[in-house]
């Protein structure tokens, strides 16, 4: 017979996992900047293990050394990325300086008479508009200095992100198999070998995956390159891999990327005619970037993403929805990794439960 002190525990007990559980999702949004960081570690673990493995093993140099020489390399390879949108912020900069504001509040004014004559309204006041955003008159010196301190603080914040990353990086790859060692020390005898299994098929599952990402940047960057040298959009190549280098972030990055290639597009067409060549050639680029999400969205992403992780389409789109509501663009980017990690861990020790079953079928 259940009596009501049975029943107060369980509530109890049900009150002290919520709590529990809230607390625990509440800490991890709070060091969901140290978590972004261990994540690129192990993502830049598992790209340089095999240059790590080939320099031990058929070159016979020491782990330490081994593992110096790969991040360098990366280092190099940052430094390059860093160095190749130096020519895209001159010509952006060049062309700013080139903006006839008065020549664009004229063009504007054009503009509104025959909105207003093709349409026959008279509502629409881009003079007014202008006069309030108060574009053909100098910025303040406190914009200048909040948007200085805001450039300080992103260099600071990304200087600090990439040396912790980097150092992170170097322990892990330097004394891997001692942690590992040091792991199946501390497992428990009796589930150890699942904990094994769960490691190795985890490493291979998200090796497929960063390929998959890999492959799908790339065919994104080919398409955006291309849809820019079409209309002979200025840094064509800076700008495509940029935009594609956003589709890390699902969703929210394509939208970024359109945006952003618009207003370079804009900007490099910067002395040219604003309705015959600025504006036209800017709804073009937009058109053409949103014709290429629709291929990613709807060829490149299902057959990539659900080949690499073995997870239904709907299943990545529901995953990264609630790990973006939950945890923001962070939780969006690191949703599926994670999420193929639970499956796997869930597979390997509750193998029975029917929900997960149905979920690991394909692992």
């Amino acid at each position: 017979m259940i009596t009501s002190k049975i029943i107060a525990n369980g509530i109890l007990k049900a009150v002290g996992f919520l709590i529990l559980s809230s607390l625990l999702l509440y800490f991890l949004y709070q060091i969901q900047t140290v978590i972004l960081y261990l994540v690129i570690s192990l993502i830049l673990c598992l790209i340089a293990n095999p240059f790590i493995r080939f320099m031990t093993e058929k070159l016979k140099i020491r782990n330490t050394l081994a593992t110096i020489i790969t991040l360098l390399l990366f280092i190099g390879m940052l430094v390059g990325f860093i160095l190749l949108f130096v020519p895209l912020i001159i010509a952006q900069a060049q062309n700013l300086s080139l903006l006839d504001t008065n020549l664009l509040h004229n063009q504007f004014d054009i503009l509104e008479y025959k909105i207003e004559t093709y349409f026959n309204i008279n509502i629409i006041d881009l003079e007014e508009i202008l006069k309030q955003t108060n574009l053909s008159s100098n910025i303040n010196y406190t914009f200048f200095t909040d948007f200085i301190n805001s450039i300080l603080n992103i260099i600071a914040g990304f200087g600090m992100g990439i040396a912790s990353v980097f150092f992170i990086t170097f322990f892990f790859l330097k004394d891997q198999l001692a942690f590992k060692e040091k792991a199946k020390m501390i497992l428990p005898d009796e589930n150890e070998d699942k904990i094994l299994n769960s490691i190795e098929k985890i490493n291979q599952l998200l090796t497929r995956y960063f390929i998959g990402l890999m492959i799908q940047l790339t065919v994104v960057f080919i398409l955006y390159f291309t849809v820019l040298l079409i209309f002979n959009s200025k840094n064509a190549f800076v700008i495509a891999f940029l935009c594609a280098l956003l589709n890390i972030i699902p969703y929210i990055g394509p939208i970024i990327g359109t945006v952003l290639a618009a207003l370079l597009t804009l900007i490099g067409g910067i002395g040219t005619d604003f309705k015959t060549e600025m504006l036209p050639t800017t709804i073009y680029v937009i058109i053409g970037f949103l014709l290429v999400q629709v291929i990613d969205n709807n060829i490149n992403q299902p057959i990539i993403f659900s080949k690499s992780v073995n997870s239904h389409p709907l299943e990545i789109f529901l995953v990264i929805l609630i790990s973006g509501i939950t945890f923001g663009v962070f939780g969006m980017v690191i949703a599926i990794p994670i999420y193929t990690i639970l499956k796997v861990i869930a597979k390997e020790f509750f193998p029975k439960n029917k929900i997960v079953a149905v979920l690991t079928e394909n692992i």
